[in-house]
């Protein structure tokens, strides 16, 4: 038989394999379901206006009056709530329907991730460190701006413990209400802001590295067509003495271990800035091949002018321990603009993060390109069209603002 067509019914068992595994896993998540809950009146009432911007909050400030009873999660400290309101005779009873469904989704997702902690490991620290005070479902969840978001995470006066806010509205528009098993891995993957919010380690000191804004050698896009690929890397290596710079200005992989290219294998640095200095020297001839490569200014020419034209002016390995995505891209917001080279443009830089000890998930863009290795696991090529790819899809369209104190290091320093 052709090698071709062994591995073409190697696919398709495959793929029956994994449709019977589907099924399978989806009896038993429904089999653990735990019966319907009840819950008290007053749900549905105007947005609760959480104290804090995206998932930034701030302890003590944060009051959500609950309803009722908590509901209970066996196996687990903290309980589900319902927010506490008026409502109005006429629309009781519909709100009323919702809020039932909405607290027995929450609950029953939980149930079924307590009993499969292990696959949840941000779930499984917040659970065992008791770092969860409660859970409130509320009809929504917005912050001081009026921004509304699916789930905030709330500091308590008590160090170390926060609230977890669900909007009700949300689970509806998103198609979760009665689909606790969609919902679980949206809910897992907010446990790593509960984990980050209730640290209270002491902060470090940023370490602020200089530019030379004034003198910086930025291009206008129209000036970066006009380059050869070699001008291109001629003025990026102007650009990396006086305004981009590849470490991360929290020296976040001091002392940490390095990945060997292509494997798993970490080895520790013989000296505590090795580490660092590997991965600069890494990232700088990825910027190179994005530059320097055709393929890059046809594929993803915004992230070639925006090494070039001053919007970019950090790209550097970090290790942020408390987050779970591989690539980050943090803006500036408009305020803390700067006016950068001769002509003065007014720019708000931007840095792009990519997270060491990290990989890939499905649904990143340059998945296929990692082979499922650490970030830093990755070669100058496979580098290149992950910060490629990242630029291209999020430079123009992440907001201008409240994308730069999101994430902390492990010191706990904001990004």
């Amino acid at each position: 038989m052709k090698p071709d067509r062994i591995d073409l019914m190697g696919r398709r068992l495959l793929h029956s394999m994994d449709e019977i595994g589907s099924r399978i896993r989806g009896m038993v998540f429904v089999g653990i379901m735990i019966g319907a809950v009840t819950v008290g009146a007053a749900f549905f009432v105007p947005p609760v206006i959480a104290s804090h911007q995206g998932h930034e909050s701030h302890a003590g400030e944060d009051s959500h009056d609950v309803a009722g009873t908590g509901h209970p999660i066996p196996g687990a400290s903290f309980q589900v709530f319902i927010a506490k309101g008026k409502e109005t005779a006429e629309s009781a009873a519909l709100e009323q329907t919702q809020a039932d469904e909405a607290i027995k989704t929450v609950v029953d997702a939980l149930s079924f991730m307590i009993q499969h902690r292990t696959d949840y490991p941000r779930f499984d620290e917040s659970v065992t460190r008791n770092l969860l005070e409660q859970v409130v479902v509320e009809p929504k969840v917005v912050n001081r701006e009026g921004k509304e978001f699916p789930f905030l995470v709330a500091r308590t006066n008590e160090p170390g413990r926060v609230r977890l806010l669900i909007s009700a509205s949300s689970l509806k528009d998103k198609g979760y209400l009665g689909h606790p098993e969609q919902l679980v891995p949206v809910l897992a993957r907010e446990f790593q802001w509960v984990v980050s919010k209730a640290d209270t380690a002491p902060k470090s000191n940023t370490v602020s590295l200089e530019r030379d804004l004034k003198h910086a050698p930025i291009r206008t896009n129209r000036e970066i067509g006009e380059l050869s690929a070699e001008e291109r890397a001629r003025l990026l290596q102007q650009l990396f003495g006086s305004y981009l710079t590849t470490v991360d200005d929290q020296k976040s992989l001091e002392g940490q271990p390095f990945y060997e290219v292509g494997t798993t294998k970490l080895v520790q640095p013989a000296q505590p800035d090795s580490t660092i200095k590997l991965y600069d020297i890494r990232i700088r001839e990825a910027l190179q091949t994005i530059v320097r490569d055709p393929s890059f200014e046809q594929q993803t020419p915004k992230a070639v002018r925006s090494l070039l034209n001053g919007k970019i002016w950090n790209v550097s390995f970090v290790k942020i321990d408390q987050r779970d995505w591989a690539t980050r891209t943090r803006v500036l917001p408009e305020e803390q603009s700067v006016l950068v080279g001769e002509r003065e443009r007014s720019v708000q830089p931007a840095k792009i993060l990519v997270n060491t000890y990290r990989t890939a998930a499905p649904d990143d863009p340059f998945y296929a390109d990692t082979k499922g290795l650490p970030m830093g696991a990755l070669s100058a090529d496979q580098l290149a069209r992950v910060i490629a790819l990242e630029i291209e899809r999020n430079i123009v369209e992440k907001s201008m603002k409240g994308h730069v104190a999101q994430d902390e290091n492990k010191g706990g320093t904001k990004e």
